[in-house]
């Protein structure tokens, strides 16, 4: 079972039988005899023992050497069929390829395979072919299997050299057929073996044979530039070699007489790879091959694997060295230190067991345990978590397959990409693909599909609710998808959508539980998209439902509300959108719906006129109780939120969005008290303009309030600004008694007057005093208002617009006082070639201004430091602010 590649071992045959743990193909790799022959070291581990073969020259008293340590007991001695050491090789038989060689091998290397990794897949297959044949004639000729009964496969692998050993223990060839079976391209062995079966009716099981046409083993041409072919047949008592070259266009046979190289049974097949792709002599790289092609091949198939343990050692140290001295009355005091170790890797190569996962599929579902699939699962697709569910069945028809379903704990990020590695398809165990792109075959399918919605429904409906809050967690857009996507089977996918809702809006539901607690008297499954519950739970569209006691869905997520518009209905019960016009909630009453109308009918033909094109028409609303509008899409149009999303999705391209827009209907709550106002300006006043201005406002907040985003939301601000301004102005004004009997003063009337500018120190404030004109100091055209200014200020009005900003600037921040002044109003003064630098402003001139506006009443002094607005200059301010808006407007 050694390759031929390192004569050390390759010599240990099976004629005498060798009682001996793995040994490695070099002395420097064979493992200590202290963990020779099932004794286990101190350091290590205990090596399995394993029966070798040991063949001897014929009428020789010596075995030929296998170059290994004396410390192996060898036992049973048996003659070789081989020739003598001493003897002539016999001749080498060369041969002609049956067919045109170099058009049949192009075809193999680069047209019927499409992974070069497959090679591995089919060599392991004719090894496996092998001993099932074996086993299969065993039953009827045991004399075939003599004293060498282990069936298995064992690869090792060069991979300095580039060499990779496949030995079997199977039926073997004898020479004619070598020269039969891999002298003619598609001449299969196998395929014939199977005829013979069918033909004598011999066949009591299925024989789980792979090989079918006879092109597998040069596969091996894939990644090889020469392949030897080493095999024995219990039919005949000689060893044959076959050898090819990849470009050549015929092969040799000829007879095995190295005795290092004789099998007791059983073929050799050595593979001298390509420079490219001597990668595949890895042993790790082996390994993996094997656990994914070959994993349930029914036959051990062993890897020589480098492996290794920590054990510790001693280190030389001087220090170690023990101290010795003496007292005075000549005692030995000596102190023995204890010794220094360190941890090392002791490595050592053994066989390796690569394929212990056995194919679950092939047994009684009955027999088989939830332990079992849990561990199928994780040694077969590389997770770490149990499944959530299982499903093994078997179906019959007009294909027979074996399946085993796993429902995964978590989404793996290749999910929606069209090819994905989820399904593998075996063939007598042997992985054939996972390759589908996104589809199976179609007679799979069907069978397939209806097995997986059992599972997940098998998961919802189970006592675990958390099993499923994780599925959905994971799952749950691809079941949305399927909704728009796979019409056929909504029956299946709806019962397994889940959404949270008006009474449940920290657990999801599901429809069946909607169904179950819907009242008596509601016709529809209601539902509202938004962008989060907070904003579902708070829409205007949910106050009469709420009052009605009708639980809503929220459908918060992108593809919720397109999932539910192509599911249309489930249970006989329509879904409805509270979003949109002709909303049903089964308690119209016709008489009051007409007086309403009647009452209200012009208030609705004076709002239709303001709004003009931007509703299509304003309704009487059923569905607001305490909010005094709302604007609706149309029933055939997009709610708000498919409005915004589509809107993403057009990167708000003009034409394309004025398309996508359906119609919007402005409803009006008659109850409310606002409408009632309007309903009363649209008989008195219908021109008035504060009026007008409160149906636009109404309007937008409408717009905001359903959803919608609004067209130009500075327009807004300015709108709700003003109305701010005009509503509260006054509002918080101080106390009757704390008001000076003189009227207000506004900046607007100020008259100004030339007095002279104070002398006081700048410590001293000026006590408060009765309000007072404005006077205009003579000073004003001729002063600079800072050291960087070069000239006096240009405008005659700058004393006035300075003081009102000031007086704007306490209004907004208390507590500013001269020095704060200086700094706000300061400026970089330019020094010619050198660089500027910051100066304050005039400290006079703000302290002359901050005077006369306590003068005024305007302000007055902080008992925390600087100045605060009075109450009458609170008021003063707003008033002048609410005339300038409304000129602006």
């Amino acid at each position: 079972m050694i390759g031929a590649s390192r004569r050390s071992i390759s010599s240990v045959a099976r004629s005498t039988r060798c009682f001996a743990p793995s040994i490695s193909t070099s002395s420097s790799q064979i493992p200590d005899s202290r963990s020779i022959n099932g004794t286990e070291s101190a350091q290590g581990p205990r090596f399995s023992a394993r029966w070798f073969s040991l063949l001897t020259a014929p009428n020789s008293n010596r075995a030929a050497n296998p170059k290994i340590r004396s410390s192996l007991l060898i036992s049973n001695r048996f003659d070789s069929t081989a020739a003598a050491v001493g003897s002539s090789d016999p001749p080498v038989e060369k041969f002609e390829y049956q067919a045109e060689v170099s058009r049949l091998m192009d075809l193999i290397v680069h047209s019927l395979y499409s992974n070069k990794e497959v090679f591995l897949r089919e060599l392991v297959s004719n090894a496996s072919d092998a001993l099932d044949k074996l086993r299969f004639l065993g039953v009827t000729q045991p004399e075939l299997l003599k004293d060498a009964a282990d069936l298995d496969i064992r690869i090792q692998t060069d991979k300095d050299n580039g060499i990779i050993t496949i030995t079997d223990t199977g039926i073997g060839m004898t020479r004619e057929e070598l020269v039969n079976c891999l002298g003619t391209i598609a001449e299969s062995g196998t395929a014939k073996f199977l005829k013979a079966v069918k033909e004598n009716q011999e066949a009591g099981g299925d024989s789980n044979l792979i090989g079918q046409f006879g092109v597998g083993f040069y596969s091996a041409f894939l990644v090889s530039d020469k392949v030897i072919v080493s095999t024995k047949s219990p039919k005949s008592d000689k060893q044959f070699v076959w050898e090819a070259e990849a470009n050549a266009n015929s092969y040799t046979v000829r007879e095995e007489t190295d005795p290092e190289k004789l099998l007791p049974r059983g073929t050799r097949l050595t593979l001298y790879l390509k420079r490219d792709d001597k990668g595949f002599a890895n042993p790790e790289k082996i390994e993996n091959l094997v656990k994914n092609y070959s994993q349930f091949v029914s036959f051990p198939i062993y890897t020589w694997k480098e492996k290794g343990f920590t054990k510790e050692v001693e280190v030389d140290d001087d220090s170690s060295k023990s101290d010795s001295s003496q007292n005075e009355g000549g005692e030995d005091t000596s102190v023995e230190k204890k010794k220094k170790t360190k941890k090392v890797i002791e490595k050592y190569w053994e066989w390796d067991l690569a394929n212990e996962t056995q194919p679950i599929w092939l047994r009684n579902p009955k027999d088989v345990t939830t332990a079992e699939y849990n561990d199928f699962y994780r040694k077969t697709f590389n997770e770490y978590l149990d499944p959530l569910a299982s499903s093994h069945f078997t179906t019959e028809g007009e294909v027979e397959f074996r399946s085993v379903l796993f429902v995964p704990a978590t989404r793996k990020d290749d999910l929606i990409k069209e090819k994905t590695k989820n399904i593998r398809l075996y063939v007598k165990r042997v992985f054939i693909s996972d390759d589908f792109d996104g589809e199976l075959v179609r007679i799979m399918r069907k069978r397939l599909v209806r097995k997986a919605f059992d599972m997940i429904l098998g998961i919802s409906l189970s006592e675990n609710r958390d099993d499923y809050d994780r599925f959905w967690e994971n799952f749950g857009k691809f079941l949305k998808l399927g909704c728009i996507e796979d019409k056929s089977n909504h029956k299946r996918l709806a019962p397994l959508l889940r959404f949270f809702s008006s009474h449940s809006e920290n657990e999801f539901i599901g429809l069946d539980e909607y169904v179950e607690s819907m009242k008596p008297d509601q016709k529809a499954i209601y539902y509202i998209a938004a962008d989060s519950i907070t904003s579902a739970k708070n829409t205007p569209f949910l106050e009469r439902l709420v009052q009605k006691d009708y639980e809503v869905l929220f459908l918060v997520d992108p593809m919720d509300e397109v999932a539910i518009n192509s599911l249309e209905s489930y249970k006989e019960k329509k879904f409805a959108d509270i979003s949109k016009e002709d909303l049903d909630l089964g308690d119209k009453n016709e008489e009051k719906e007409k007086e309403i109308k009647q009452e209200f009918g012009q208030t609705i033909d004076w709002i239709k006129n303001r709004l003009g094109d931007k509703v299509a028409s304003v309704q009487i609303s059923n569905r607001l109780s305490t909010s005094p509008c709302v604007l609706v899409s149309g029933k055939f149009g997009w709610s708000a939120n498919m409005e915004r999303l589509m809107k993403a999705q057009t990167h708000g391209e003009p034409s394309s969005l004025e398309f996508m827009k359906g119609r919007r209907v402005f409803e009006i709550n008659p109850e409310h008290p606002i409408i009632k106002e309007l309903n009363v300006a649209s008989r008195t006043n219908p021109d008035n303009l504060e009026a007008l201005k409160a149906i636009d406002i109404l309007y937008d907040t409408a717009l905001i309030s359903s959803g919608f985003t609004p067209d130009n939301a500075r327009e807004l601000g300015g709108k709700i600004y003003e109305m701010m301004s005009v509503a509260y102005s006054g509002k918080w004004r101080a106390p009757s008694a704390e008001v000076h009997p003189d009227p207000p003063r506004t900046l607007e009337t100020i008259e100004a007057e030339v007095v002279e500018p104070p002398r006081t120190p700048e410590t001293v404030e000026p006590e408060a005093v009765e309000p007072t004109d404005m006077e205009l100091p003579h000073w004003t055209d001729i002063v600079k208002t800072g050291r960087f200014k070069e000239l006096a200020p240009y405008d005659p009005d700058w004393y006035y617009i300075r003081a009102a900003s000031m007086a704007r600037k306490i209004y907004l921040r208390q507590g500013i006082g001269v020095g704060g002044f200086q700094k706000i109003y300061g400026g970089r003064k330019r020094n010619g070639s050198r660089p500027p630098h910051f100066c304050k402003s005039s400290g006079a001139v703000a302290r002359h201004i901050l005077q006369q506006l306590q003068a005024m009443n305007i302000i007055d002094v902080d008992t925390r430091g600087g100045r605060k607005i009075t109450s009458q200059g609170r008021r003063d301010l707003d008033q002048v602010a609410g005339r300038i808006t409304i000129a602006a407007a």
